[in-house]
């Protein structure tokens, strides 16, 4: 009997060993270990991360659910503050409503208009992720502009990154302001805005022998030479158009930003991105995944319960509004639906159609309570006999199957989002799903 129960252990342990769980605390231990910069995403001591491994171990899961905790809000609330700057008329007002995935007439976008509009840094929150401002900064074309007391009236300290904007040649100002900027060791990015303008008035002109790449790396080459003129070495210049920023060199400024802003602010900035292309989806999902083992751990902590059917606990409430955040991150709730109907001129019912996923409006603790149903059947089982059998081994397997029917349930459903989401952007964009 005795050799049994060692069996049973090994045999328990082999199948609960989840990818997740071994792969996130490996993670954690390499960034104790190695003592990694502070960009890393979690920052554990070895007496926390001895606790954590104990937590499997001993199914005393709900004795570090709060640190856990801590740390997904911590990764959640972060603040990002960016500002976008350049000259009157430039298109900044637009650009900082296309961030936030607004229209320049949507409530709450930020005034625009031929004539400057702004007179004061003016903040605008992010609709669905309020640690995210983006800031409305005065022009910098006024006759008496000096980067010094720009640098002063906006508050240069407060910002994260900065946009700088020009929507025809980039003059003295705004290399002067680039390089104050730079001496603050802050982080900016020249944008080359209404590049769509641009385009249509050399089609008008030159129908024949158009060509759009042309245009564009004429454009581009004018932008480098003006800023090299003014001093500035090795410039980037990204060509945007606020208007379809799925086009163009967006996708470029989105990869530079991954790698040059710390972890917590590249994922904030990430998770407030519109979704305008499949290729941000893949980036918002592959973040996501990436703290996915947490929100797992922290379902079978303190307040989990047991789920009829299921030999395991998790707090429902916590998985609802994780699965509530992923609908709402991706566009799968009834307002996002209906903007992106109204932008591309489709009937909602055409965007809603092509849908599997529930959207947001509709996860409930009853549905979270079905997906883990169904995830329990593609986990290991367990049966009572054995975890009776192993006393000491029953919390902690009990603890691993909580944890890894959760973390199924959670994959599946993001995987199921990103595929809806996918159709969504196929049917109202006609993108290449390959793409």
């Amino acid at each position: 009997m005795r050799v049994s129960a060692v069996q049973h252990s090994q045999e328990l342990r082999q199948e609960l060993a989840f990818p997740s769980v071994r792969q996130g605390l490996q993670q954690l231990a390499r960034a104790d270990m190695a003592s990694q910069s502070s960009e890393d995403i979690i920052k554990l001591s070895r007496e926390e991360l001895e606790a954590l491994k104990a937590a499997f171990e001993e199914g005393n899961l709900a004795g570090v659910a709060s640190r856990l905790q801590e740390m997904l809000e911590s990764l959640e609330s972060i603040q990002l503050d960016v500002g976008i700057t350049g000259e009157t008329g430039s298109g900044k007002s637009s650009f900082v409503n296309a961030l936030r995935g607004l229209g320049d007439e949507d409530a709450g976008a930020a005034r625009t208009g031929v004539v400057e509009t702004t007179r004061e840094p003016t903040p605008y929150q992010h609709p669905w992720y309020p640690n995210v401002t983006i800031w409305d900064l005065p022009g910098i074309d006024t006759p008496d502009f000096h980067p010094d007391a720009y640098q002063e009236q906006v508050g240069f300290s407060r910002y994260d990154i900065f946009f700088i904007i020009a929507s025809q040649r980039f003059t003295a100002n705004h290399a002067a302001l680039a390089c104050h900027i730079q001496a603050m060791d802050k982080n900016f990015y020249f944008v080359r805005s209404k590049v769509d303008v641009d385009l249509d008035s050399s089609l008008k002109r030159r129908p024949s022998s158009y060509s759009e790449v042309g245009v564009l790396q004429e454009i581009r080459q004018n932008c480098l030479e003006g800023l090299r003129a003014q001093g500035i070495h090795s410039p980037q210049v990204f060509l945007l158009s606020a208007f379809d920023l799925s086009k163009y060199d967006f996708h470029l400024l989105g990869e530079t930003l991954e790698r040059e802003l710390s972890h917590h602010k590249r994922h904030a900035f990430l998770m407030a991105l519109p979704n305008i292309s499949l290729h941000i989806l893949e980036k918002k999902k592959a973040a996501m995944l990436k703290q996915m083992w947490l929100v797992s751990t922290m379902a079978c902590g303190v307040h989990a319960t047991p789920i009829p059917g299921l030999l395991i606990s998790c707090d429902v409430d916590i998985l609802a509004r994780t699965l509530q955040g992923y609908c709402k991150s991706f566009g799968l709730d009834d307002d996002s639906l209906e903007k992106l109907a109204a932008k591309v001129g489709q009937p909602v019912g055409q965007m809603k159609a092509v849908i599997e996923a529930p959207l947001a409006q509709e996860i409930s603790n009853s549905l979270v309570v079905q997906l883990l149903i169904q995830a329990g059947g593609k986990v290991p089982k367990l049966s009572k006999e054995v975890l009776r059998s192993v006393p000491v081994l029953g919390s902690m397997a009990s603890g691993a199957l909580s944890f890894a029917t959760a973390y199924k349930m959670l994959r599946s459903f993001m995987d199921e989002v990103t595929a809806s989401v996918q159709r969504v952007l196929i049917k109202a964009f006609e993108v290449d799903a390959e793409k």
